[in-house]
């Protein structure tokens, strides 16, 4: 998704007012040993270094990723920029092409097998489990202090908009991992709808529940475009892999009678509960179970995961999917290659018959950065990262990173000296962020909606971000963000962010395999609607009591 695939990160640019920006903002003096200003001895902490330092790191490289001018992920155009900006030899000690979680189980292998490990580990979300059996490992420093002494304002700001990003990384009040930072509301989602259908069919859009339905049967019964209901899907939606994700999600369904299944809400009482066991599922299964009969919803809707649900919005015969902001640029805007009369709008998720409604929030994190406790030189990774937070996350608009990260490859300018989009740079666009030590490079959460939000009202184009939004997302973007925010106060996070507590690593598969099971049954006509009672009672003595009576232990002792 080109939101994800192409954030930008760093150009050649002096160092020489990073150490009074940076600096500034790091606790005490950055002296190695704790020493006051005062004294002679040297700060360890440096914005370039000689002699030279190195980093060591391993790389689980994506299949899709693109090198160019004979590069690799050992030797590449951001690696030359960490030497040469900074005197930072980035070293890998091993790549491997990251397919069927092969980087998960190669790092794995070399902490069991007491191989080298690396100076600096980032793991995505994705290797969250992996992520915390380091932790627990004893391999890997205590982040907090560090960066305490070392981040930079701009880092420790945007790490201050949501502090509970530390808790997952945290052990008995000790910050173990700095917690990548991603963009807030990222994989929010509002439903995208073909106004072009709506219009011809004299319909408005859908605000309730009520609504939808009529709107679906339009679609598939009335088809503006003469297509025969067989088909049509008026709602483009699979869970396969889970019923609350980012692309074709039905989680909202569940919304709009309270609850929301797969996360950790907060309950009446202020305590957690998990949303797939609370009464608001049985009005949910229910409905699903009807536009499943009814043909509103795809028959392998089981099936489907949530590229798979693209499909046919991008063919021109799906009415409705539901998706983030940035679903206009990609894959929205090639539906029109198929059908050229297709116009797609962002609309607000629809309520329920108590005027209720909820969809899933962005977590603020992306993943995790551990720190060896035998790296010589850890200040040397904040020397990197800090410049990225005060040059590229927070790029000024008349500073070297203000288009992006590497002129060539994330971006480039045409004679005139204006931002080019990413289809046309010379020798094509490579996501050059992903060569960088830290996943996205750098993130501030809420600089992008910022950013969306000043291009919907008018604002002229002027950050990286909103140059960025211009030249290479859909159209409709800005709008979409606007429509998202409009019901800002329905997105509900998932309110257990602590390690996999001691009955989750024993029962969690199983709970969740009986759990998708009984979903799919009552959907699909196998079982009634009272299957629902029995899960939820299988649930709870399988060990879900257990569980919940663990995460609420662990909520009570990080609860502000």
């Amino acid at each position: 998704m080109r939101v994800h695939s192409k954030k930008k990160l760093l150009s050649l640019l002096a160092a020489t007012i990073f150490l009074g920006a940076g600096l500034a903002g790091c606790s005490g003096t950055g002296n190695g040993d704790g020493a006051s200003s005062t004294t002679k001895t040297e700060n360890v902490y440096k914005e370039k270094y000689n002699p030279e330092v190195t980093i060591s790191t391993v790389w689980g490289v994506d299949p899709a990723l693109k090198f160019k001018n004979s590069e690799s992920i050992e030797n590449n155009v951001a690696t030359k920029w960490a030497k040469e900006k900074f005197g930072i030899n980035i070293k890998s000690l091993w790549s491997v092409t990251d397919t069927n979680g092969a980087f998960a189980t190669k790092l794995r292998l070399a902490m069991s097998s007491g191989q080298e490990m690396p100076d600096v580990v980032v793991l995505g979300t994705e290797n969250e489990q992996l992520a915390q059996d380091m932790i627990d490992s004893g391999m890997f420093a205590e982040a907090g202090p560090l960066f305490d002494k070392y981040a930079s304002d701009s880092w420790k700001q945007a790490i201050n908009q949501d502090t509970s990003v530390w808790n997952q990384y945290s052990r008995d009040g000790k910050k173990m991992g700095i917690p990548v930072l991603d963009f807030a509301y990222n994989h929010d989602y509002v439903l995208w709808v073909r106004q072009d259908w709506l219009d011809k069919l004299g319909m408005k859009a859908p605000r309730t529940m009520d609504e939808l339905e009529k709107v679906m049967d339009a679609f598939k019964n009335k088809n503006p475009d003469g297509l025969a209901p067989g088909k049509v899907i008026p709602l483009s939606i699979g869970f396969k892999t889970s019923m609350n994700t980012w692309m074709g999600d039905p989680s909202w369904i569940f919304g709009a009678y309270g609850t929301l299944p797969q996360q950790w809400n907060k309950g009446a009482d202020g305590s957690l509960e998990y949303g797939s066991v609370q009464s608001g599922m049985k009005p949910g299964l229910q409905k699903l179970s009807e536009w499943l009969k009814k043909g509103y919803i795809p028959q392998e809707a089981a099936l489907w995961d949530e590229n798979k649900t693209s499909e046919p919005a991008v063919a021109g015969t799906a009415g409705i999917i539901p998706g983030p902001y940035w679903m206009s640029g990609w894959p929205l805007q090639d539906t029109v290659k198929n059908v050229k009369s297709a116009v797609w709008k962002p609309i607000k998720i629809p309520v329920g018959p108590d005027n209720k409604a909820m969809r899933h929030g962005t977590q603020y994190t992306n993943g995790v950065v551990l720190i060896n406790k035998q790296m010589q030189h850890p200040e040397a990774f904040f020397t990197y990262e800090n410049y990225l937070f005060d040059h590229f996350a927070n790029a000024k608009p008349d500073g070297d990173l203000s288009n992006g990260l590497f002129k060539g490859y994330d971006y480039d300018l045409d004679t005139s000296g204006k931002l080019l989009s990413i289809d046309k740079i010379p020798g094509g666009y490579v996501n050059s962020v992903r060569y960088l030590l830290v996943r996205d490079g750098a993130r501030i959460p809420d600089a992008q909606m910022k950013a969306l939000l000043s291009l919907a009202n008018g604002g002229e184009a002027k950050t990286r971000l909103e140059k960025d939004v211009m030249v290479n997302y859909g159209k409709d973007t800005p709008a979409a963000a606007k429509v998202l925010m409009e019901q800002k106060d329905i997105s509900m996070k998932d309110q257990f962010t602590g390690p996999t507590t001691p009955t989750m690593k024993a029962k969690k598969d199983y709970l969740d395999k009986i759990e998708n099971q009984t979903f799919n049954e009552i959907i699909y006509g196998k079982q009634p609607i009272s299957a629902f009672d029995t899960f939820v009672q299988t649930w709870k003595n399988g060990g879900g009591e257990q569980i919940t009576k663990e995460v609420n232990e662990w909520y009570k002792s990080v609860e502000k």
